[in-house]
């Protein structure tokens, strides 16, 4: 119990100690109204300063004709005592700490010739003034030194008011401020905490999109790279069958590239099974290509869209297509398909194949969507993680991509995957 008093002791000191003497608060971002008050606020606000240097004038001008006409000051007398009383409101948003420490002391030269019978020895601006320093001061610092700062300023009230009633209404007044701002930091530390939370939860479904996407990446390239080892291993395998008349080190050869063929599919099935989470089951059916893009767009079809296959021509020497390009481009379009099903159903719907003998280019647009339909980027369905999926497979390739809204409101997505892509520099 001893121990915890004096912490509690400790942090008291280190309050007030701040409250009088420490570094003041930095400048923290306005708090402005929520929900859809936003725009607006954010519309006026330029136009707020020239109105606050006004209204500060014009209360200070206030001020000094109430100390002067009232309590018979001289005006060299009033006016340091009127803008002494208005000037700390002015610095509470910037400085709060020095802003109370400027008005705090004029509660005591604000009582210059009060009149005997006034309940209230402050003039209404200085009052007033003070009370948005203890506001905002409670909305911008800690409760501790907020607490000090309303026991310090009660002080005056039970020394100059000239009865204990309204002594305590200022007390109580005091007290209400400091609970009003005390509210307020605590509303702003509750958005500061929720946005941050935000921005950490977008980070997190961005980075695991990429990687479950890497992963799946990896799993399809693990059946294509696959295949064409299992038929090394077949070949090697069968080619002292086929070809008569080999020599004794050619069958050992042929031999040995068939063993290194099989070891390496054994080391690529474990691998398989480490990338495969233990929810997914295995993926026996054969990984689509460019030549299943066709039954895609049927099933898009039959799925009520309006779909539009065009190819371009193709040379006489063009290469085959690369199964690892024929899968991309296959996932490409399934995404842009889905997404376009999604964010812009009814609409018209134009697929394009162009292939020549150096790389593959595939594009999905769609016409302007109705209201309320969202972006066809934004998408995350089954097929994969909307564009970053589509990002991935492209970059993975060494290829170009090219998403985004067109000129007349609609959805285009391009991907130029080339079969031999540049190495690139790390």
């Amino acid at each position: 119990m001893e121990n915890g008093t004096a912490a509690v002791l400790r942090v008291g000191r280190e309050d007030l100690r701040r409250l009088l003497v420490g570094a003041d608060f930095p400048l923290s971002p306005p708090l402005g109204p929520p929900g859809r008050w936003r725009r607006w606020w954010q519309r006026a606000r330029p136009f707020l300063a020239p109105v606050l240097v006004f209204a500060l004038v014009g209360i200070t001008i206030a001020g000094i004709q109430y100390l002067t006409d009232t309590r018979g000051l001289p005006e060299w007398v009033a006016i340091p005592l009127a803008v002494g009383g208005t000037l700390p409101a002015v610095l509470a948003p910037v400085r709060p700490l020095f802003a109370w420490r400027f008005g705090y002391p004029m509660l005591y030269l604000g009582v210059i010739d009060a009149l005997p019978g006034e309940s209230w020895p402050w003039s209404p601006v200085q009052i007033i003034a003070f009370l948005i320093v203890l506001l905002v001061l409670a909305a911008r610092t800690s409760l501790g030194i907020a607490a000090w700062a309303g026991l310090l300023s009660v002080l005056p009230a039970y020394l100059f008011v000239p009865t204990q009633a309204n002594a305590h209404g200022v007390a109580v007044l005091f007290l209400a401020i400091l609970i009003v701002g005390d509210q307020v930091r605590r509303r702003r530390q509750s958005q500061r905490a929720l946005a941050e939370q935000a921005e950490r939860s977008e980070l997190e479904q961005a980075r695991r999109a990429v990687l479950e996407e890497r992963t799946r990446i990896a799993r399809e390239m693990h059946d294509v790279v696959a295949h064409h080892m299992s038929m090394i291993a077949v070949q090697a395998e069968t080619a002292p069958y086929r070809l008569t008349g080999l020599p004794e080190p050619a069958r050992a050869e042929f031999t040995a590239i068939a063993g290194s063929a099989r070891e390496a599919l054994v080391d690529m099935r474990r691998l398989l099974g480490v990338l495969r989470s233990e929810s997914a089951a295995p993926e026996t059916a054969p990984q689509p290509g460019l030549a299943d893009v066709p039954e895609l767009v049927d099933a898009a079809r039959r799925a009520g869209m309006a779909v539009t296959v065009t190819t371009g021509p193709e040379p006489e020497q063009r290469r085959a297509v690369p199964e690892a390009v024929g899968l991309a481009a296959y996932r490409i379009i399934q995404e842009a398909l889905a997404n376009a099903a999604r964010h812009a159903p009814g609409t018209a719907v134009r697929v394009s194949v162009d292939a020549d003998d150096r790389a593959l280019t595939v594009g999905v647009r769609n016409d302007p969507a109705g209201p309320g339909a969202g972006r066809p980027g934004d998408a995350a369905g089954p097929a994969g993680h909307g564009l970053t999926g589509m990002r991935e497979r492209v970059r993975l390739l060494g290829g170009r991509l090219r998403a985004g809204p067109t000129d007349d409101q609609g959805y285009a997505v391009t991907a130029h995957l080339p079969y031999d892509p540049e190495p690139t520099e790390r």
